[in-house]
């Protein structure tokens, strides 16, 4: 029997800078300690935003280069796992969802920081109606714009790479709740008191990524003939 390897990028690797990179720019705007400001929520008034934005240019800078910079190699996973699914055997529709999925995610999340970039730009914050606006734009392509094509790119890798045992049934599972919870999160565009899943796919989402970027095959045994 004669062993094919899959030759390509390693998605284990591509998921693990895809997670450092993204949380690197989270570090900017995310408070851990509450001494300093932290990204406004979407229910916050109008001049909490637009101030958040004019007092932290930098931090905004830094984040949305780095949250862009992070699509890249979320791109990138998506074109590899799913060519791995279909050189180990997956000809179901789940290939061509998960890279639906996994390309809507890294637009998405291209799209929403680059509009962030321009947020940082000064004077763009004194307009408290055009920041809140951007600002609206930007939580909603990056946060229900991002779980709900993750959730279709999980579901995608998960289910045939279930039926095919390619990963460990837990990872299965695990997999299939976070595509569910992507998928509810569509609903938090009609109430904000569903916006809690968003970081219910998100964060997980890292593990999950990671997990089936290491744990998916890299070769497949083919049976061969010889000839006299």
């Amino acid at each position: 029997m004669e062993v094919s390897q899959h030759k390509g990028p390693h998605p284990g690797l591509l998921a693990l800078v895809f997670t450092i990179i993204f949380n690197a720019g989270l570090y900017f705007v995310i408070s851990f300690s509450g001494n300093r400001p932290h990204f406004p929520n979407p229910g916050d008034p109008a001049d909490t935003v637009s101030a958040y934005f004019r007092a932290q240019p930098q931090d905004v800078l830094l984040c949305a280069f780095l949250q862009f910079g992070s699509a890249i190699p979320m791109g990138i996973f998506t074109a590899a796992v799913v060519s791995r699914l279909r050189f180990l055997g997956v000809r179901a529709a789940g290939a061509h969802i998960a890279l639906f999925g996994g390309f809507m995610l890294a637009l998405d999340q291209g799209i929403s920081s680059l509009a962030l970039w321009v947020m940082s730009y000064p004077g763009i914050a004194q307009d408290a109606s055009l920041t809140r606006a951007l600002y609206y734009f930007v939580y909603a392509v990056g946060g229900v714009g991002y779980s709900v094509p993750l959730g279709r790119l999980i579901a995608g890798i998960s289910i045939p790479a279930g039926m095919m045992k390619l990963l460990p049934r837990w990872l299965v599972v695990f997999g299939i709740l976070l595509a569910i919870c992507g998928e509810a999160s569509w609903f938090s565009l009609l109430s904000l008191k569903l916006l809690f899943l968003i970081p219910l796919t998100r964060f997980p989402g890292f593990i999950w990524l990671i997990a089936t970027g290491f744990l998916l095959p890299k070769a497949v045994g083919r049976e061969t003939s010889v000839s006299a």
